[in-house]
């Protein structure tokens, strides 16, 4: 096995998961960084752990077609793929997706699976930002190296320029304990909300100086912004979410995300929406679907711009708790429940809850195709057959990737 510091030559063979690439020396798998598939490269292994070997490319010996030139720091958080053609890009997403199944949950997709492609500038609505002194940016992959924020371009270049000038007017006010701010901003960045802590420190006049900033419509942990998304030719449906809120973070993606969901619920139907957020999915299909909605979400800020946003609409119930203590309650049958877990996928006890209600169509909403993997298998296991896989590239030159998965009728 190659040791720490040694450099090797390796023939990548396809990707990985978390956006490394898979290579073998002497039969011993390889995870190499800025590589990608088909190319011969010189790596230096950075780490050896429960017998793979880390390693990073230093010299690219034979490049692909796809390799394009990097400006960026390619090891800034959001630029792990930057070196790749993003035709290239969209490509090994589905690849990833598709070996995860096969490899993860023993399964076949019934057909290739189409990642929808964002343009990789400006995407970003939603960000957390650490901060030092008077610059505010992203960790380096697997360190605590501050990176500049706008090498990514997954901002927009004036949502950096407030950036800039939020952290210096902190700087100025002596906030010097201020370690994050959390960034929100609607699609058209008309509204732009940022949430730093300033509990050891700042007082009302500090607040109001710091809301004062061009650019910045709101500051605190009540700030908020606003959108309008319209879908299946049904009126606009608004969308409140605080700055602290989970929230799909592709400005051009969003409604596109929002309307395949929407039409994948049968018109008419009781829907139940788990994980709802702020109501995204909930709010389009009652609107575009007049589906009747139970909506379950257990964060509290998100629960509360939930309940905001589905007061327009008469057939939303909100229920503000946990999905597993939702599920532990006898519930009616739904046609369709709609689920959107956090990455680490959904719980034992969440699914066997939503296998228990037998609903004729589920359909999973996942960033990490991994533990999507691992719960297909178990639906499977209980009598849903998987429908369709479909994907939409929310993070352009990341290895993420939003993944949206129909399971059919379960057995009686």
């Amino acid at each position: 096995m190659p040791a720490r510091g040694e450099s090797v030559v390796l023939t990548v063979e396809k990707p990985a998961a978390g956006g490394r690439m898979i290579a073998r020396v002497n039969g011993q798998i390889v995870l190499v960084g800025g590589a990608i598939p088909g190319e011969r490269v010189t790596a230096r292994v950075e780490r050896v752990g429960k017998g793979v070997v880390y390693a990073d490319t230093i010299g690219v010996d034979t490049a692909s077609p796809d390799r394009r030139a990097v400006a960026a720091d390619p090891l800034c958080g959001g630029c792990l793929y930057s070196h790749i053609g993003y035709v290239r890009q969209l490509e090994i997403k589905a690849q990833v997706i598709a070996d995860a199944f096969g490899r993860i949950g023993r399964l076949t997709l019934p057909a290739a699976v189409r990642v929808a492609p964002s343009p990789e500038d400006g995407y970003r609505m939603r960000a957390r930002l650490h901060v030092r002194g008077r610059r505010a940016g992203f960790y380096r992959e697997g360190t605590h190296e501050m990176c500049d924020v706008r090498q990514t371009r997954q901002l927009l270049p004036a949502t950096c320029d407030v950036l800039e000038s939020f952290v210096n007017e902190m700087a100025a006010l002596g906030l010097e304990t201020v370690s994050e701010i959390e960034l929100s901003e609607n699609v058209d960045a008309s509204e732009r909300a940022l949430f730093a802590d300033l509990r050891a420190g700042g007082d009302a006049r500090m607040r109001e100086r710091l809301a004062a900033i061009d650019g910045v419509t709101g500051v605190g942990p009540d700030a908020s912004v606003t959108d309008r998304i319209a879908v299946g030719g049904a009126p606009p449906v608004v969308f409140r979410r605080n700055v602290r809120s989970f929230f799909q973070g592709n400005r051009y993606l969003l409604g596109d995300l929002a309307a395949h969901v929407a039409g994948l619920v049968p018109p008419d139907t009781d829907m139940l929406d788990l994980y709802a957020g702020s109501g995204l999915f909930s709010l389009t299909a009652a609107a575009a679907r007049r589906a009747r909605v139970t909506a379950v979400e257990g964060d509290r800020s998100a629960a509360g711009d939930l309940k905001a946003n589905a007061s327009a609409h008469a057939g939303v119930l909100v229920h503000h708790k946990p999905v597993e203590e939702f599920l532990e309650a006898k519930q009616a049958r739904p046609g369709v429940v709609v689920v959107d877990p956090p990455r680490t996928g959904l719980s034992r006890a969440a699914i066997d809850g939503v296998i228990r209600l037998g609903a004729g169509r589920l359909i999973y909403v996942s960033c990490d195709p991994a533990t999507l993997a691992r719960d297909a298998r178990r639906f499977v296991d209980a009598g849903y057959t998987i429908e369709r896989a479909d994907a939409f590239d929310l993070f352009p030159n990341t290895p993420h990737v939003e993944t949206v998965v129909v399971f059919g009728q379960a057995r009686q």
